[in-house]
């Protein structure tokens, strides 16, 4: 059996492959809700045959929204739309996960098709649900941002009792899995690195201290969430500033929230600042994959790899090759929600339709013969030497 088919068991959950799909952004919700739209967005990848979905970042404080109109549980109403998605997702036999993400000082964005630039304070003090960037000092994100308020201590307890009550939630909903997003720059991320974290406190300074809201959010969420259930963190293992956070501190950030009760590291990069002068990540084909590589092997704890893995073979090597755990998706699944169905064919894990659900999977059998015979005929005609129209006359004598 391929390294990407075998089930792999993270405490009480058995997941049916190594394929994920990674959250993704969708501003779609309404005030925080769910809609079809996510009905149909995640549903889709249950029906494309995932091993665990994760929903896009959901907001555990208004305040935190990405968007206008991220998802949230930060509410108790919140639950149920969520619960209906899961609910469906179960049936199909995937397992599905929410990540619960704070946003701080990049809270208030518009959407990509609307240019995705920074709201300003006017707008976000006039929405609904007023927001306020958050953060660990006064230091914008970058041009066109406004500066965060810096978190007095009973910010920082209010904001570590947001991902605790949103867990709650996340479990009555009947989610599988809580990933904390810990990197791209938003809350946990901006006190992790020395470029937003300019404080004097416990809280501030050595790597030790910046890493402190972490490893105190993840032992108060894995408290809070059954013992279980899984719990995933996202990093961003550089965080693609010039002497920023870098991966030698996310190896030894893995390890200490091993300790916490995380039981995968999800290895993202980047995404601290919007200034254009930041130090990039190269991306082509398996970019982050070293990153997982090296927490995995040094950390001793599962990782799952994410970014530019496009084709069956090439996440089948990651797995095999032991840099990761798990093989998550985004856009690529977002071009082919059927990847894992794809994949499983290509490997030869599925030569029939019988990991594809029964309502396709029995309409695709009874396709294939005669899809298979017209594609024979059509590369025996191509293969035939071609023939004059009309025989060739024989000269005069």
């Amino acid at each position: 059996m391929p390294f990407l088919f075998q089930p792999l068991t993270l405490r009480g959950l058995t997941l049916a492959n190594r394929i994920v799909i990674s959250p993704m952004c969708q501003h779609a919700a309404e005030r925080g809700h769910a809609t079809p739209w996510h009905m149909v967005h995640l549903g889709k990848f249950a029906l494309g045959g995932a091993g665990l979905i994760l929903t896009e970042s959901t907001a555990v404080d208004p305040r935190g929204r990405i968007g206008t109109a991220d998802l949230g549980l930060w509410k108790d109403s919140q639950i149920a739309p969520l619960k209906a998605v899961v609910d469906f997702v179960h049936a199909q036999g995937s397992a599905i996960g929410v990540q619960l993400a704070h946003a701080g000082r990049k809270a208030g964005s518009q959407p990509l098709w609307e240019g995705g630039a920074a709201l300003g304070d006017a707008r976000m003090a006039s929405d609904d649900e007023p927001w306020e960037r958050l953060g660990p000092s006064p230091l914008a994100a970058g041009p066109g941002w406004s500066a965060p308020r810096a978190l007095d201590a009973e910010g920082i307890a209010s904001a570590v009792a947001h991902f605790v009550d949103a867990t709650v939630r996340a479990d009555q909903a009947g989610f599988d899995v809580v990933e904390l997003h810990f990197g791209h720059g938003y809350l946990v991320a901006s006190f992790l690195s020395p470029n937003a974290n300019h404080r004097d406190d416990a809280l501030g300074g050595s790597r030790d201290n910046r890493m402190a809201l972490a490893q105190e959010i993840a032992r108060r969420v894995r408290a809070a969430w059954p013992a279980h259930k899984p719990l995933f963190a996202r990093l961003s293992a550089v965080d693609g500033t010039l002497d920023g956070w870098n991966l030698d501190d996310s190896v030894v950030l893995a390890r200490e929230l091993k300790r916490c009760g995380v039981d995968v590291i999800d290895c993202s990069s980047g995404g601290l600042t919007e200034e254009t002068r930041a130090l990039p990540v190269p991306r082509g084909l398996g970019f982050q994959v070293p990153f997982s590589e090296r927490i995995r092997r040094e950390a001793q704890v599962p990782t799952q790899a994410v970014g530019m893995i496009v084709d069956a073979r090439q996440a089948e090597a990651v797995l095999a090759a032991g840099q990761a755990d798990l093989i998550a998706l985004g856009r690529e699944a977002l071009f082919d929600p059927y990847w894992a169905h794809h994949a499983a064919a290509a490997l030869g894990a599925d030569p029939g339709y019988a990991r594809w659900p029964e309502r396709h999977g029995v309409w695709l059998a009874k396709r294939a013969p005669g899809l298979a015979r017209a594609r024979a005929e059509a590369a025996a005609a191509s293969a035939e030497p071609s023939l004059p129209s009309e025989p060739s006359q024989a000269p005069h004598p």
